[in-house]
């Protein structure tokens, strides 16, 4: 077996449902499994991959055992040479799987491997490429200096963003969201480690590997990942688990090298952690002031007020398309509009690398939409915040 793609989901089925769609396209011709292991999901996620994907191996999970120990179910299984660690909330390009094992057949020496991320309006995802969390690294990050000097080899080594993001390079950290490894690396340095529940699992996997000579790199092959809907984050669970992850990562590997360093490293992702969560409160707050400020004015359901989707593709799908979407709150036109908010491809009509290269010349054009599929066998329009069907 060539490859083994091990798929975490919980909660999110029409994701899922794409991002197998994607995968089945990408695997076409490759000698491969697809694992799904389901965290307790309450909807029909089980039922409906097996429905549309009975050749899936299906794990269903009586509980939410988190991210980390869900996946090394399947990893302890899986028979492949290579395995694919990847988030449901995203969509892999048809050559992409092919490019990364091409990659290591050339490189007998690396360990895993990363893509060029998308984000949902096309723009490139910095986490693509990330450097250790280092004391020195986590702190420039966290008190700004990153983001003042994200060029910087010094103050920017958290994203790397001094790199060419069209050329290979070897990396420090592999994302989550798309992380293929040797088998035989993974099983070396002991698959994911089930201390984290979520988050932090990529970057202390990335981190052992190195430690046991293995190199990681990125490579510019296409993914979209929409952040966020393979995790159902609260404003709570989301800041809680990033952080306490970051605490552990740090206990485990450099708090007895860096003793000194701890007194200062500590307190500041506590101070952190506590920020984002007011700011988020803060940012929820003025949300709820504008909603609330809206329905008073009567400008909630006003027609100019809905987002514009812009539907491209088959005309003899174009009026099931427009009453999906317009029964569903939005405003639906089959003409180009600057004024859209979504880009709707048909995936009947469009391989996923060609919405990749149209999102990424709308990014470049300043266009501003973001991504949508239209899946015409489930009747379903899948956006980056919402399902419509």
């Amino acid at each position: 077996m060539q490859l083994s793609v091990v798929i975490v989901s919980y909660n999110v089925c029409p994701y899922l449902l794409q991002c197998l769609d994607s995968v089945a396209r990408a695997t076409y011709g490759i000698e491969s499994e697809v694992w799904v292991v389901d965290n307790a999901s309450t909807d029909d996620s089980v039922a409906r991959v097996r429905q549309y994907y009975p050749e899936a191996l299906v794990l269903a999970n009586k509980e939410n055992v988190g991210f980390a120990r869900a996946n090394n179910m399947a990893l302890r299984q899986a028979s492949g040479k290579y395995v694919l660690l990847l988030n449901p909330d995203t969509i892999v390009g048809e050559s992409t799987l092919r490019e990364c094992i091409a990659f290591f057949e050339r490189k007998p020496g690396i360990g895993a491997v990363g893509v060029h991320m998308l984000n949902r309006d096309g723009s490139f995802a910095p986490e693509s490429r990330r450097g250790l969390p280092t004391p020195a690294t986590a702190f420039f990050k966290l008190c700004g200096l990153a983001r003042l000097f994200p060029k910087s080899r010094l103050f920017g080594r958290y994203h790397m963003r001094y790199l060419d993001e069209t050329k290979s390079a070897a990396i420090d950290v592999i994302s989550g969201a798309f992380f293929m490894g040797r088998r035989e690396a993974l099983a070396a340095v002991g698959f994911l480690d089930e201390d984290y529940f979520m988050y932090g699992e990529d970057v202390d996997l990335s981190y052992r590997l190195l430690c046991d000579h293995w190199e990681n790199w990125y490579v510019p092959a296409d993914i979209l990942h929409y952040k966020g809907e393979s995790t159902q984050k609260t404003s709570y669970s989301y800041v809680h688990n990033f952080y306490n992850a970051m605490l552990i990562f740090f206990r485990k590997h450099f708090a007895r090298r860096y003793r000194l360093t701890a007194l200062v490293v500590l307190p500041v992702v506590v101070v952190a952690a506590s920020v984002e969560m007011g700011l988020r409160n803060v940012r929820r707050s003025a949300q709820l002031m504008v909603e609330r400020a809206a329905r008073l004015l009567h400008l909630g359901t006003a027609a100019d007020q809905r987002e514009l989707i812009y539907f491209i593709g088959r005309s003899a799908v174009w009026e099931t398309v427009r009453t999906l979407a317009e029964a569903a709150g939005y405003k639906a036109i089959n003409h180009f509009s600057q004024q859209a908010t979504y880009l709707v491809f048909d995936a009947q009509v469009f391989s996923y690398e060609e919405m990749f290269s149209l999102m990424k010349k709308s990014y470049a054009a300043k266009v501003g939409s973001h991504i949508g599929v239209y899946h015409h066998s489930r009747k379903t329009i899948i956006l980056p915040n919402d399902v419509i069907s």
